[in-house]
């Protein structure tokens, strides 16, 4: 389990890997000949067969968000790429489209096909214009080769991909927000039901994925259900990218079975910085309940994770060692979430607020232990009652923080400020949260 399993990252190190020609030299392209040969329902069976599971952060089976598309409705089905990446400490999407934007398009072409769309659309996020400018000449690439526009490979499908750049909102990352932005409108997620999948994008079926998730499926279509079942575990199968960030020695994109641990992978990355040892950190970015040392081997999978009470998420392992003062690192998140908050709904637009005012008194040492109460009381006025999961990924790392960390608020309260050196700690800069 320990060994790294390498597919979508398989030639991130030639220089060549993010041009067509570079793409096809290594096998690129011939999992759409295979699909378009096969009937869209074999298509999405052969996904649902596989397991393969949203690498987003739900974990939703891929195969059966695409079976929920009607068929024979008569109405115009869209295919929609979730490419808005701007979680804190989250950064697995973006390497993958910069080194091999091309399989990301093929998964396109093979998801539209399977669910019987002729229009789909990468949603990007618009600060990372370099990431943007290469999947764009991706995509024109790919039109001058005769694998987008009419009659695909002479098979009579035909797909219009476009690339939508988005304006740097972190609720567009919800993808009821994401299609609301496609549509011209303001990014806020919508009321559920009605899902996606029956009214989505201009009220049509369509499918949201996210980018890892899409850009499994030529592997896995290439080489096979079995091929694919045979990593991973039980209920999670297959690889995903693992992405390593903080106080590690050697941080970067890890791509192995689901399963793996932590422990597994910082002994493949070179341990926690010499000199220190680790005190917590995030196994699905810094929307999901923290873990400790105590969590170093929990299976990271969906259950494992699950089980040890936080969430996979989008498998960004934020390492923080003992420098790092819990409190002020849960602050910083914090004030990202109040700051992305679209306003829509009252519990997460006042209840960040709050969140931040609590907890910056707590910081600078004011206030007393009631307070503490009082922070979890507003976590459990916010968690479950917002339109989206924005106000549960607020309020999870100051739940989880207090469970394991209790004494170092009191700490601060004791000392009247943070009894932590600014100076000693480098992390902050390095995962976007000073």
């Amino acid at each position: 389990m320990s060994k790294l399993t390498p597919v979508l990252s398989a030639y991130w190190d030639q220089a060549d890997s993010f041009t067509i020609a570079g793409y096809k030299r290594n096998g690129g392209y011939t999992a759409v000949e295979k699909a378009l040969a096969m009937q869209p329902d074999e298509v999405i069976q052969l996904v649902k067969d596989s397991g393969l599971r949203g690498r987003g952060g739900a974990g939703f089976p891929t195969g059966n968000k695409w079976g929920f598309i009607p068929q024979g409705d008569n109405k115009e089905h869209y295919f929609v790429v979730n490419a808005d990446e701007s979680e804190p400490g989250t950064c697995k999407d973006t390497p993958l489209m910069m080194a091999n934007p091309h399989v990301l398009i093929e998964g396109v072409i093979i998801g539209s096909y399977a669910i019987r769309a002729n229009y789909a659309f990468i949603y990007i996020r618009g600060e990372v214009t370099h990431v943007v400018r290469r999947v764009q000449q991706a995509i024109e690439d790919a039109y001058k080769a005769g694998l987008l526009g009419k009659n695909i490979l002479g098979k009579g499908f035909d797909l219009e991909l476009v690339l939508h750049v988005g304006a740097g909102a972190y609720i567009c990352g919800e993808e009821t927000a994401l299609l609301d932005s496609l549509e011209g409108f303001r990014g806020q997620p919508r009321l559920r039901p009605p899902f996606p999948a029956i009214a989505g994008l201009y009220a049509k079926p369509t499918v949201v994925n996210n980018v890892e998730s899409v850009a499994s499926v030529p592997a896995i279509v290439n080489n096979g259900v079995e091929w694919f079942t045979s990593m991973g575990t039980e209920k999670s199968k297959g690889f995903t990218l693992y992405s390593l960030s903080g106080h590690v020695n050697n941080p970067g994109q890890f791509e192995a079975p689901l399963g793996i641990t932590l422990r597994q992978l910082l002994e493949i990355s070179g341990g926690v910085r010499s000199g220190h040892k680790l005190k917590f950190w995030t196994p699905g970015g810094s929307s999901t309940p923290m873990f400790t040392d105590a969590h170093l081997d929990v299976p990271l999978d969906y259950e494992g994770v699950s089980k040890a009470g936080s969430m996979l998420g989008t498998k960004a392992l934020q390492i923080f060692d003992e420098t790092t003062c819990v409190v002020r690192a849960v602050l910083r998140w914090t004030e990202f979430y109040k700051h992305e908050s679209c306003g829509k709904c009252t519990p997460c637009r006042e209840g960040t607020w709050w969140l931040v005012q609590v907890l910056k008194d707590l910081e600078s040492g004011k206030g007393t232990e009631a307070d503490l109460d009082k922070l979890l009381d507003l976590c459990d006025n916010i968690m479950g009652r917002s339109f989206c999961a924005l106000a549960d990924g607020a309020a999870s790392p100051i739940i989880s923080s207090l469970q394991y960390f209790r004494q170092e608020y009191l700490d601060h309260l004791s000392a009247g400020t943070c009894p932590f050196d600014p100076a000693a700690a480098t992390l902050f800069e390095s995962v976007g949260v000073r």
